[in-house]
């Protein structure tokens, strides 16, 4: 007979042990509720910033459809309806200017539209998007370009915003078929830089270093002779700034 296992010492160590299993199996618990809770989470977050896609009805769908409509990716009935033609125009949209194609109107594919969340008002009428939209166009259009010269190809969007020969929004006009070579290199799918957003904001403002400019070129890189008949208003860079 074992003497030892009834002893004090030896009862003392199997309710030690007992508690240790009993703390390993409580960890344990606890662990699969976190990992639980941090994949529910990110459903969540995901579910979040996935928008508008096939299925999904209202009003953002509808300004989604209009949009796509404005820039010719769309004709279609403007219901409000996510439907197979909107996904196709949505893919068509996505594949033009180089972001991931999955016929999905995320956040990203709603900057890109000019349609991304207006909480960020630029303080001029124009929204977040409209800021990061025009950014994209600075970032890619002014490459090497001074701060001047960079503002001054901002201000030339907005001029063609304002007016009645362009389209009345700032997607509208940058992604204009044919208005700027940039949107389709690319560079096209490079973030904005500081620098770019703060030339966007400061043209939003009302600076204009272009001089009310619709047009501008660089003559040692383009041969479309129309544009060099363009009466030119300023020199900026290796940019001519025309009417």
């Amino acid at each position: 007979m074992n003497i030892k296992s009834n002893t004090p010492q030896n009862s003392r160590k199997r309710a030690f042990s007992a508690q240790k299993v009993i703390s390993l199996i409580l960890s344990l618990t606890l662990f699969a509720s976190t990992i639980s809770f941090i994949i529910y989470d990110d459903n969540i977050t995901n579910s979040q910033t996935t928008l508008s896609k096939l299925g999904s009805s209202g009003e953002e769908v509808r300004q989604i459809q209009k949009k796509l409509k404005s820039l010719g990716f769309f004709d279609g009935a403007v219901d409000g309806v996510y439907g197979v033609k909107t996904r196709s125009a949505v893919r068509q949209f996505q594949a033009s200017v180089g972001i991931t194609v999955d016929g999905i109107a995320g956040p990203k594919t709603l900057l890109y539209m000019g349609l991304g969340s207006s909480a960020g008002s630029s303080g001029s009428g124009y929204s977040s998007s409209d800021v990061y939209l025009l950014a994209k166009v600075i970032a890619a259009e002014a490459r090497g370009e001074s701060y001047t010269g960079q503002v001054a190809v901002g201000a030339v969007v907005l001029n063609r915003v304002d007016s009645s020969s362009f389209p009345d929004t700032i997607a509208g006009v940058v992604y204009q078929a044919g208005a700027f070579s940039a949107v389709t290199d690319s560079n096209w799918s490079v973030a904005p830089t500081t620098t770019s957003r703060k030339a966007a904001q400061d043209a939003l403002n009302g600076w204009d270093p272009s001089g009310g400019a619709l047009y501008y070129y660089n003559p040692a890189k383009t041969s479309n002779k129309w544009i060099r008949t363009r009466p030119v208003i300023t020199t900026i860079g290796s940019h001519l700034f025309c009417r």
